[in-house]
Order: C-alpha cells, then sequence, then structure tokens
C-alpha cells in the first residue's frame, strides 16, 4: 500500500488502525463478505489455525472486509492456495480493513 500511481485518480483501500469498526474478539481474524463488515461474519481464533500455513476461505464467496486482532501478522491472498502469483497484503495486527482491494479466499498468519 503506497502512494498513488503517476495519473491514478483514486487511492487504494487501505488497512486502518483504530476504534473497533465491526464485532472482533482479541485474538481472533474476522473476515466479513461484505464491505464494511457486512454479512455473516467468520472468525479464525489462533487455536484453530497452523502459523504459517494456508488457510483456505470456505466456498467461492471468500471476503471483502476483515479484521486482525490475532496479535501476530497475518497475510491475506487472492488465491485460495495462498499463491503469490496474484495480490495478497499482509497486515498487522490492530489493523481493520473495511474494503479490501480484492477478494480474499485465503491467508496465513505469522508468528512475528
Amino acid at each position: 500500500m503506497g502512494a498513488l500511481s503517476a495519473g491514478a485518480g483514486v487511492a487504494p483501500p487501505q488497512a486502518v488502525a483504530g476504534p473497533r469498526l465491526g464485532d472482533c474478539a482479541a485474538g481472533e481474524l474476522c473476515l466479513w463478505p461484505d464491505a464494511r463488515f457486512r454479512g455473516e461474519r467468520r472468525e479464525y481464533a489462533l487455536r484453530e489455525v497452523s502459523i504459517g500455513s494456508c488457510k483456505r476461505l470456505p466456498g467461492h464467496a471468500g471476503a471483502e472486509s476483515f479484521a486482525n486482532r490475532t496479535g501476530r501478522p497475518v497475510t491475506v491472498y487472492e488465491s485460495a492456495e495462498c499463491a503469490e502469483t496474484r495480490e495478497f497484503h499482509t497486515h498487522p495486527s490492530g489493523s481493520w480493513t473495511p474494503e479490501g482491494a480484492y477478494r480474499v479466499r485465503a491467508f496465513k498468519v505469522w508468528e512475528r
């Protein structure tokens, strides 16, 4: 996430830190199918995921908004296989992303 490209008219969506924007407990990664934390929330606690392993979201819809409250960095992927040939971004703990730049279909939680 950086500065605008020359000639670009709109800044890319960015993760934001700050007050709670949706309902997501400490220690969890929460994902919503729609922008602005709308739709049925899916949450993942650290005890449910293996650190550094690709966790594919169920179904085909993916997530458009998410909150990282895991206490660890999380990388979200456009690819359901966590392939780095498609879009991916790492978000620090405490970040809230009301509208992602792409549909998230998988994620990895990192040690640090």
